[in-house]
């Protein structure tokens, strides 16, 4: 009896390489896509997005990440295992920097204060595009001067 139940429950394998490839850590940014038994006996996809507090383990086999979001006002925390066959995809929407590598602070504060500590990657990348930007406007235009 117990061999029929677990002959009739299959999952997709987890491809373990492009997981480990996965580059998230605490302040990113992550939607997860898992896979949930609906009342029917269905799988259907569930989306999670949220803020990542904390990654453990590592790239092991027991590695797990936590993803916190506020829903509603409230706030909601999940645990998902890096490697688990129920997870279909996990996307890194924003990359963010963040001083420390568990974030269980984040839990106390408000929403605004969260977002004025972390630094976004990417806003950071333009910063530095802008600055060369003029960097160079002024090269060239002192250039001009001068030939003058």
């Amino acid at each position: 009896m117990a061999g029929n139940i677990i002959n009739k429950i299959k999952f997709s394998p987890v491809d373990i390489a492009e997981r480990r490839k996965l580059d998230f850590r605490a302040g990113d940014t992550v939607n997860i896509s898992s896979r949930i038994l609906d009342e029917k006996g269905k799988y259907r996809l569930q989306a999670f997005e949220g803020i990542v507090l904390a990654r453990k383990h590592g790239r092991e086999a027991g590695a797990t990440f936590t993803v916190r979001k506020v829903a509603s006002g409230v706030g909601v925390e999940r645990i998902f295992p890096l490697y688990s066959p129920m997870i279909d995809k996990i996307e890194v929407t924003k990359k963010a920097h963040a001083r420390r590598s568990k974030l269980y602070y984040i839990r106390t504060k408000a929403v605004k204060d969260v977002r004025s500590k972390m630094r976004s990657v990417t806003s950071q990348e333009e910063e530095i595009e802008v600055a060369s930007a003029r960097h160079a406007d002024a090269s060239h235009a002192g250039g001009e001067k001068t030939a003058e």
